[in-house]
C-alpha cells in the first residue's frame, strides 16, 4: 500500500491513501482512492489492522470463557454476538429457553438497536458537520445506556444472555423506568424525523450520495439499513425469526433513495419499531423461569446461527466435538458483507462524499478484521499461520524493537515465589 500521494503516469489519474489512521475514520481501515480531478474513479478497501483472533481464541477457551470473549467482538452489538453465538450452541445441545428469557433477549436486543442507531445519527451528523445533532442524539443515547446499566450492572456490555436464558431477571420496578425512557426518546425521535424530512440542508448533503440500488445491494450481498435503503425486503427478526420475535408484531422498514439518505430514513423508521417492540414485549412478558440449566460439555454437532444485529445480519457457525471448549468458531459480522458495497458506492462520487458513504454502513471494523496468512516481501512467499507461529510471530517482532517479553514473563515468576 502506498503512503503518499502518488500520480499514474499512463492516465494522469492521481492515488490518494486515506488510512489506516485518518481523522474522518474512527477505527483504522486502509482505503486507496484513485481520483481525477475531485471524482473518485476506483476505491479499494484493505483489512487487518485491528486483527484480534477472536476466533481462534474462543477454540482454546470453554464455552463459559467464550461467553465474555465473544460479547467483546463488538461494543456497540454485544448483545448480538453473545446471543448468535449463544443460540447456536443452544441449538446442539437441544435447549429449550423458557419463553421469559426470549422476551427479556428481545427487549436488551431493541434497546441495543436504538442505543447503536442513536450513535449513528450523531457521527453521520459530525461527519457532515451537523454537530448540534450529535450532540443532541448522544444526549437521548445516554438514556439508552442508563437503562441498559441499570437492566445489567453495565453501559456496554450488558451480559445478560447465557446458555438456556438470560442471567438477570426484570423486575415491575424496571419494566415502569424502561416504558418511560421508551416514551422520551420516541418524541425526541420524532423531531429527528422530521428534522431528516424537512431540513434541506440534510436532504441536499444526503441525496444522491452513496448510492446503492436493489440489484447491486444483492449482488454485492449488502445486509441491514444498507440493504433495507435500496429496497430489499430482508430482515432475519421476520425471515429467520427467534427468541420471541415470531409474537411481535412490527414492520420491516424499507426505503427506495437507495442512498444516504434512505439510510438515514431507514434507521429513523427502525428506531420507532424498535419503541413499540419494546412495548409489546414489556406489557405481555409471560411469567415463569428465566434460566434453565445448560451442560458444561455440549454434544457433538455443528449450528448456525443468525440475527439481525443493528448494522444488519450477524452470522455465527459453531461446530462441538463433545468436550467443553469448541472445536470451531466463525463469525460473519455485518460489516464484513457491506464492506464490498462500499467502493461501489464510492465510485464517480467526489472525494469529499468519502467520509459519510463510509459511516454510512456504520462500520466495525474490530469485528470485521480476519487474518488468513502473512507475506514476505523479499521473497514473495505466503505464509499460513497457525495459534502457536502466530503468538511466537508477534513476541519476535517486539524482539526486534527491543520489547523482550521473555524477561517479563521470568521477573513475574521470580515475584510469585
Amino acid at each position: 500500500m502506498p503512503n503518499k500521494i502518488r500520480k499514474l503516469p499512463d492516465s494522469g489519474d492521481v492515488q490518494v491513501p486515506i488510512g489506516p489512521q485518518h481523522p474522518s475514520l474512527k477505527e483504522p481501515e486502509s482505503f486507496l482512492l484513485t481520483l481525477r480531478g475531485e471524482k473518485i474513479t476506483a476505491a479499494s478497501v484493505r483489512l487487518g489492522y485491528n486483527h484480534r483472533g477472536i476466533e481462534k481464541a474462543c477454540e482454546e477457551r470453554t464455552y463459559i470463557q467464550d461467553l465474555y470473549l465473544i460479547e467483546r467482538v463488538c461494543g456497540i452489538c454485544s448483545h448480538a454476538h453473545l446471543t448468535c453465538f449463544v443460540q447456536a450452541v443452544e441449538e446442539i445441545a437441544a435447549i429449550e429457553v423458557p419463553k421469559r428469557a426470549q422476551y427479556i433477549r428481545v427487549v436488551v436486543g431493541e434497546l441495543e438497536r436504538i442505543h447503536s442507531h442513536l450513535l449513528w445519527l450523531g457521527v453521520a451528523g459530525h461527519e457532515i458537520g451537523f454537530d448540534t445533532l450529535l450532540m443532541y442524539s448522544w444526549r437521548d443515547r445516554e438514556i439508552v445506556m442508563d437503562i441498559l446499566a441499570d437492566l445489567a450492572g453495565n453501559r456496554v456490555h450488558y451480559g445478560v444472555t447465557t446458555y438456556g436464558g438470560v442471567k438477570r431477571d426484570i423486575t415491575p420496578e424496571q419494566i415502569k423506568d424502561v416504558l418511560k425512557a421508551v416514551d422520551t426518546l420516541e418524541e425526541r425521535t420524532k423531531y429527528y424525523i422530521e428534522l431528516a424530512k424537512n431540513e434541506e440542508t440534510i436532504i441536499k448533503r444526503l441525496s444522491g450520495v452513496g448510492m446503492l440500488k436493489h440489484d447491486d445491494a444483492l449482488r454485492l450481498g449488502a445486509v441491514g439499513p444498507t440493504a433495507r435503503a435500496g429496497g430489499v425486503d430482508r430482515d432475519t427478526r421476520r425471515d429467520d425469526p427467534y427468541a420471541a420475535y415470531p409474537e411481535m408484531k412490527f414492520k420491516v422498514v424499507i426505503d427506495d433513495h437507495a442512498d444516504v439518505y434512505g439510510r438515514t430514513l431507514v434507521r429513523m423508521g427502525e428506531l420507532m419499531e424498535a419503541y413499540s417492540i419494546i412495548r409489546q414485549a414489556l406489557t405481555n412478558m409471560p411469567e415463569g423461569v428465566f434460566r434453565v440449566r445448560a451442560p458444561r460439555r455440549i454434544p457433538a454437532g455443528e449450528a448456525t446461527g443468525r440475527y439481525e444485529a443493528p448494522r444488519g445480519e450477524d452470522v455465527h457457525y459453531v461446530k462441538s466435538n463433545g468436550s467443553d471448549k469448541p472445536e470451531r468458531v466463525k463469525i460473519r459480522a455485518p460489516t464484513l458483507a457491506n464492506i464490498q458495497a462500499v467502493t461501489h458506492m464510492l465510485e464517480d462520487r467526489y472525494l469529499a462524499d468519502m467520509p459519510i458513504v463510509v459511516a454510512a454502513i456504520d462500520p466495525c471494523f474490530s469485528c470485521t478484521d480476519r487474518l488468513i496468512g502473512i507475506k514476505d516481501l523479499r521473497t514473495d512467499k505466503k505464509q499460513t499461520l497457525d495459534w502457536d507461529n502466530l503468538r511466537l510471530s508477534g513476541i519476535k517482532w517486539y524482539q526486534k524493537r527491543g520489547v523482550d517479553f521473555s524477561r517479563l514473563n521470568e521477573k513475574l515468576k521470580r515475584s510469585f515465589k
